[in-house]
């Protein structure tokens, strides 16, 4: 069981800065990819950014130059730095985190966390 705890949403004036917490915790053995999604009202869910454990980064391009992830392994944590925040930024915030546990075989997990808002007031 691996469970994802999420924090640092909240509103925000355009052109303010936010940073989302997401520590990993349970029978962990390791972790590939780390990320965050958001979904807006309306909308599908969509990949925001990722880091995987070799350090790979991938950006939506709306966030490029904006938003920076950043991991940090002994914690079992990722952030996300969010500057220059625009009103289309709003959405539901989601940690999600791949890895393998510690049960026989080292069975794979995929697991989200509860979301966080984040509001951009214009």
């Amino acid at each position: 069981q691996v469970q994802l705890v999420e924090s640092g949403g909240g509103l925000v004036q355009a052109g303010g800065s936010l940073r989302l917490s997401c520590a990993a915790s349970g029978s962990i053995f390791s972790i590939n990819a780390m990320g965050w999604y958001r979904q807006a009202p309306g909308k599908q869910r969509e990949l925001v950014t990722q880091i995987t454990s070799g350090g790979s980064l991938n950006y939506a391009d709306s966030v490029k130059g904006r938003f920076t992830i950043s991991r940090d392994n002994a914690k079992k944590t990722v952030l996300l730095q969010m500057s220059s925040l625009r009103p289309e930024d709003t959405a539901v915030y989601y940690c999600n985190v791949d890895g393998r546990t510690l049960a026989w075989g080292r069975p794979g997990f995929s697991s989200w966390g509860q979301g966080t808002q984040v509001t951009v007031s214009s």
